[in-house]
């Protein structure tokens, strides 16, 4: 069975014959240069520098020949531009804090502060201030706080919607060269459309904008949910009816070619609660999801995708309700996320995209027998009748020895009786 027929199988809730498997379609399925680099060398491929997609959590692209090794089954489409406004093009080589050599894009500009940390620029434009920092010690990098002083008692909305628009021309030619390269492919296909996430907390503080107006900080973002309710409401729907129109132009290029689409990564959960209760997300984050996927299921065959980390068992009525198809990371060490509960109540309603391995303990610190272990497990257990697509609970990060890296991809393939 090909790739795609797999992962529509399993997102329709029916057997696809074996576990699908992701690694790297999306910036909150993906694995981190040095990981990668590490599973290049262990498995004898051809020696390339890694590319860096996505240089805020720094995580690399997953060439064709590792993606086969791993058994993927599924690609992803970002937008034309990354999460510090930087084009995917004219690649240079550069030298990161743990010595490894890898390919930035050309507008990736930096600098060395007076600790020793490093600065990126939003666009790669150093006339402005930076928008994050990578810590000396680090592996990815930190958003940069810059709001600026704003009429509290009267915040302008448009301020928080500069960046949200129509697809400009370059957007639009990007995406048909997009749908020109995935016409033929035996891939499923998920794509990020962008501008489409409510309130995402890695978004709000806006590190590809060279001077972001409005509310940035993410305390007083939090602080707003709640006490200025009806000015992030107007900014939802504002930006909602935007991501509807956009939606539509991504219909019209890529038709039903692809599978899924990633709607929002604004995360719900903290390890052990919510930053919210059911009846504000109801009130406050419902209308506008609703909105987004109505239109794409009266309109489309796709599936969308909701990102949120953490114990959120309470909220996932909601996200059913709001029309979401797929849960990810479906963060299992939370409280109350315990895999057979997930499965029994939620499993014929919402696809699990994730949970195939705790990335906080057992993937980076446990044996490879430990990892082997739940990796088996966790494939029984949400891999029932389908809706399941294995990855890890979140990203793959550095240092994860490659020995559990390793024995996680054994596993599948021994669980999907290729070994």
């Amino acid at each position: 069975m090909k790739s795609k027929e797999k992962f529509k199988r399993s997102l329709d809730h029916r057997s696809p014959d074996g576990v699908v498997i992701d690694f790297g379609a999306t910036a909150v399925t993906g694995i981190h240069v040095q990981a990668i680099e590490r599973l290049r060398q262990f498995y004898s491929l051809e020696k390339r520098l890694v590319k860096v997609h996505e240089p805020y959590q720094m995580l690399g692209i997953v060439d064709d020949d590792l993606a086969e090794v791993m058994g993927c089954n599924i690609k992803g489409i970002s937008p034309r531009k990354n999460m510090f406004g930087l084009e995917g093009s004219n690649w240079k080589e550069f030298r990161t804090f743990w010595g490894q050599e890898v390919l930035v894009p050309g507008e990736f500009n930096t600098l060395i502060d007076e600790k020793g940390d490093l600065l990126i620029f939003p666009e790669g434009d150093k006339n402005v201030p930076a928008s994050a920092r990578m810590p000396k010690s680090g592996y990815f990098f930190d958003s940069i706080t810059r709001q600026q002083p704003f009429d509290e008692m009267n915040p302008d909305i448009e301020d928080n919607l500069e960046e949200f628009s129509l697809y400009s021309p370059a957007d639009i030619a990007y995406w048909e060269r997009k749908a020109l390269e995935i016409k033929d492919s035996d891939y499923g296909i998920i794509l990020n459309p962008g501008g489409t996430a409510l309130g995402d907390i890695a978004l709000v503080p806006g590190p590809w904008m060279k001077n972001p107006k409005g509310i940035r900080d993410v305390t007083e973002w939090y602080m707003s949910t709640l006490t200025r309710m009806d000015l992030m409401q107007q900014i939802f729907d504002r930006q909602t009816d935007i991501a509807v129109k956009n939606l539509e132009t991504i219909f019209r290029i890529f038709g039903n070619s692809i599978e899924a689409v990633f709607l929002c990564g604004t995360d719900f959960g903290t390890q052990n609660s919510q930053f919210c209760s059911p009846e504000i997300f109801a009130e406050l984050y419902m209308p506008y999801y609703k909105k987004m996927n109505n239109w794409i299921h009266t309109n489309t065959e796709w599936k969308t995708f909701k990102h949120s980390c953490g114990a959120v068992l309470p909220l996932i009525p909601g996200f059913i309700e709001a029309g979401f198809d797929i849960l990810n990371p479906v963060q299992i060490n939370a409280t109350d996320m315990d895999s057979k509960v997930l499965k029994n109540e939620f499993g014929s309603r919402i696809t699990f995209w994730g949970g195939g391995v705790d990335t906080q303990m057992v993937l980076g610190f446990g044996s490879p027998a430990d990892v082997e272990k739940q990796v088996l497990q966790q494939c029984e257990i949400l891999g029932k009748d389908g809706g399941f697509v294995f990855n890890t609970v979140h990203n793959i990060q550095a240092n994860v020895p490659v020995e559990n890296l390793v024995a996680m991809v054994k596993a599948l393939n021994k669980f999907n009786g290729k070994q």
